[in-house]
């Protein structure tokens, strides 16, 4: 069994930073897409970022050029950096995973965390 655990988040005041961890423990051999949603109150979950096994990258528009997506395999970690942060960032947090393989040829699953409380204040 995959568990995803979550931390990082808190309140902090605009302008200041903030980085949310998430690590998935279990016996895991591979993961694809490691990646933040957020959903704040009243509002649909949204793609913040991803980060493919080789790298690559992804932000959502509102984002770019504020937060820092990265990852460590060995650890399966995925780190958020987030920069300047805005009232308009605050929403919980989630870490979600993709294309996990417990063993080679076994099917991939996706996974969710629990999500992660950021609060921005004005």
């Amino acid at each position: 069994q995959v568990q995803l655990v979550e931390s990082g988040g808190g309140l902090v005041q605009a302008g200041g930073s903030l980085r949310l961890s998430c690590t998935a423990s279990g016996r895991i051999f591979s993961i694809n897409v490691m990646g933040w949603y957020r959903q704040a109150p009243g509002q649909q979950r949204e793609l913040v970022a991803t980060i493919t096994d080789f790298g690559s990258t992804g932000y959502a528009d509102s984002v770019k050029g504020r937060f820092t997506i990265s990852r460590d395999n060995a650890k399966n970690t995925v780190y958020l950096q987030m920069n300047s942060l805005e009232p308009d960032d605050t929403a919980v947090y989630y870490c979600n995973i993709q294309g996990v393989r417990l063993r080679v040829g076994t099917p991939s699953v996706t996974y969710w965390g629990q999500g992660t409380q950021v609060t921005v204040s004005s």
